[in-house]
């Protein structure tokens, strides 16, 4: 009969990823795996894969559960797959689009995001009904600032910054959705021009 010291079974199967301790929460490992799987699989056009875009890969979100992987390990490896996948896929437009087109889509994008977020203060976005929580006015609409400044003028912003903010929210604030699929748009933009 073998039998097998802890340490040898820990270092048979040590998780990727550290996994959270007590009773804080991380991302579900099973689903963190089979995504990290899927997405390689993807990345190296396997035959059975399904597609995947640096935006897919930046919209993933997982439950959490108890022992579960930290989330700012599993984030961090998520956006070098994203980076990744954003590279790939902007040479491959670059490639069939020429570099004129590409650039000149890329510019059309910014300049709609610029024009939204040069808004007045209070109306860059929809609101949430009065009752309703949304993000905080005031943090989006200051975010909204440094990113135009970005746009407009070449201000330093990283695409880490943009992808990690986070809003308080506050009654009758900015609606979620819309906030975020700006923010998305503005790193698609970022990472498109490398």
């Amino acid at each position: 009969m073998t039998t097998h010291t802890p340490e040898s079974r820990r270092t048979a199967t040590a998780p990727p990823f550290p996994l959270m301790t007590g009773r804080d929460k991380g991302y579900d490992p099973r689903l963190v795996d089979a995504f990290l799987q899927r997405a390689r699989a993807a990345f190296e056009e396997a035959p059975e894969a399904p597609a995947l875009t640096a935006s897919d890969i930046r919209a993933v979100a997982f439950p959490l559960v108890r022992r579960g992987y930290r989330p700012d390990a599993v984030d961090a490896a998520l956006a070098r797959v994203e980076d990744a996948f954003a590279v790939r896929e902007r040479e491959r437009a670059l490639s069939q689009a020429g570099t004129g087109e590409w650039i000149g889509r890329t510019r059309e994008r910014a300049q709609e995001i610029l024009d939204r977020l040069t808004r007045e203060p209070g109306r860059r976005f929809d609101r949430v009904r009065p009752l309703s929580y949304g993000y905080r006015v005031d943090e989006v609409d200051l975010v909204a600032d440094k990113i135009a400044a970005f746009l407009a003028e070449g201000r330093p912003v990283t695409v880490e910054q943009v992808r990690t903010v986070a809003f308080r929210m506050q009654r009758g604030g900015y609606r979620e959705a819309q906030v975020d699929a700006v923010l998305d748009a503005v790193v698609d933009v970022m990472l498109a021009v490398g």
